[in-house]
């Protein structure tokens, strides 16, 4: 009876043939001194945040960014909403010295191995997660695989983003984020260029592409559209992004009638389509 050979965790693994040693030790050379020169610069000047945290509530004055800074999606019969990717971006952006993005790792026939992360290169604090995305659009019916290389790359994109709002969440402080949503928020319920009565039909407008109608709205809140008050206009803008970007569907929120299985999947498909731009 022979003897079963323990195995050294700690060995260094064996690469596959096809690799190319040399190539793997140069880059992985070059990898470190790229490492080490971001974090000697992040400490040689690090950054202002008095300075970043104006130029964050500057930021978050602009309509346009107000207008996407927040996602909500039901949870338990409640609904919940946080700072979305685009606001944590942007917060990543204004703070500084933070290195951030999203990769494939490997790729497989039906799935993509990922990484999201996130590094604060002052403070060397790194937070990543490793999923897995399968090549698959869930539809009714059955999930429909994807094998044209724009489709695989928008689904892994989706999933990606929503994995890197949360990484770079990890890092940022949480009272600049709530600042950050807190001053979206006034800017959404302050913007007086515009009525507000206008406001609410511009966003009637676009929730109509996603089948909900002006009786959905007054339904959800309980209200008609005369008695909207600014608070309520983020937060069905809130909604009105997680719809947009695929987060959550419209039924999710408003009681609507059931779709065939072909316009689902070209909702479905607008939305990817949208988050990818």
């Amino acid at each position: 009876m022979s003897e079963v050979q323990a195995v050294n965790p700690f060995a260094p693994r064996q690469l596959a043939e096809h690799v190319n040693h040399g190539t793997v030790n140069i880059e992985q050379s070059r990898a470190v001194t790229e490492a080490q020169g971001k974090l000697l610069l992040a400490k040689k000047f690090p950054r202002d945040e008095a300075l970043a945290y104006s130029k964050i509530m500057a930021s978050c004055s602009r309509p346009s960014l107000a207008a996407s800074g927040e996602y909500a999606y039901p949870r338990g019969g409640q609904t919940v909403s946080g700072p979305s990717v685009r606001l944590a971006e942007e917060l990543a952006r204004c703070w500084g010295n933070i290195e951030y993005g999203t990769r494939e790792l490997s790729r497989q026939v039906g799935n993509s191995e990922m990484e999201a992360y996130a590094w604060d290169l002052e403070t060397n604090t790194f937070s990543s997660q490793k999923f897995t995305v399968r090549h698959v659009r869930d539809k009714k019916g059955g999930g429909q695989p994807l094998t044209e290389e724009r489709d695989i790359y928008e689904i892994t994109a989706n999933m990606a983003s929503r994995r890197l709002r949360a990484r770079l969440l990890a890092i940022l402080p949480p009272d600049l984020v709530d600042a950050a949503v807190a001053q979206c928020r006034k800017t959404l319920a302050g913007d007086t260029s515009i009525p507000l009565a206008d406001r609410i039909r511009s966003l009637v407008d676009a929730f109509s592409q996603h089948g909900v109608t002006e009786r959905h709205i007054r339904t959800y809140l309980g209200k008609s559209l005369d008695e909207i008050l600014p608070d309520e206009m983020a937060d069905l803008r809130s909604v009105y992004n997680s719809i947009k970007n695929g987060l959550a569907s419209a039924n999710d929120f408003f009681a609507l009638k059931p779709v065939d299985a072909h316009t689902e999947d070209l909702n479905k498909q607008l939305a990817e389509a949208q988050q990818s731009t």
